[in-house]
């Protein structure tokens, strides 16, 4: 996602892996131009790899690696681990300290979360197939970024981004 527009410029959906980074990162770099950008993960190890193979020197590359607490009896399968600390790792490039920073992906998780039913826990709206999943979550991103009016924006990711001039309707959306 890009922090000023929230336009979101790849996705990738899968595992917690390698491959799937790899995957993810490769969209990244053909969504990207070859303007320098700064940009942050979490602290999986698999993205330091996949940013040097794939965006070598086009990015200020950093890690917000979290630290967690232990979590409190009989809520494990609720709630995730108190986060105790949260520590900025620069990478590679030359990071700016103060944008480093995850909070604008963690709120578009939420957003997914309660936009598509099938993406909240303990559900009965689950995807049986990989591929109505995979379609889900594209119409999610289409409509988030050409249809849906961001309220600090007043305007969709795609017409902050320049790439519309007016914000779709879901016709315009579903014709295109």
């Amino acid at each position: 996602m890009e922090r000023g527009t929230k336009l979101v410029l790849a996705y990738h959906l899968g595992k917690r892996t390698a491959k799937s980074t790899d995957d993810f990162i490769g969209k990244l770099a053909y969504a990207t131009s070859d303007n320098r950008y700064q940009l942050t993960s979490d602290g999986f190890k698999p993205y330091v790899s996949a940013v040097k193979m794939f965006l070598r020197d086009r990015v200020d590359f950093a890690q917000l690696v979290k630290v967690y607490g232990a979590s409190r009896d009989g809520e494990q399968r609720y709630s995730p681990a108190e986060v105790v600390d949260a520590v900025p790792t620069p990478i590679m490039g030359r990071p700016c300290r103060e944008r480093i920073c995850t909070s604008h992906i963690e709120r578009q998780n939420l957003s997914i979360r309660m936009g598509m039913r099938r993406m909240t826990r303990l559900t009965n709206a689950f995807s049986k197939k990989w591929e109505n999943l995979q379609a889900a979550y594209s119409l999610w991103f289409a409509f988030y970024n050409f249809c849906r009016v961001h309220k600090t924006l007043r305007v969709s990711p795609a017409m902050e981004a320049g790439v519309a001039d007016h914000v779709w309707n879901l016709e315009e959306l579903i014709a295109s």
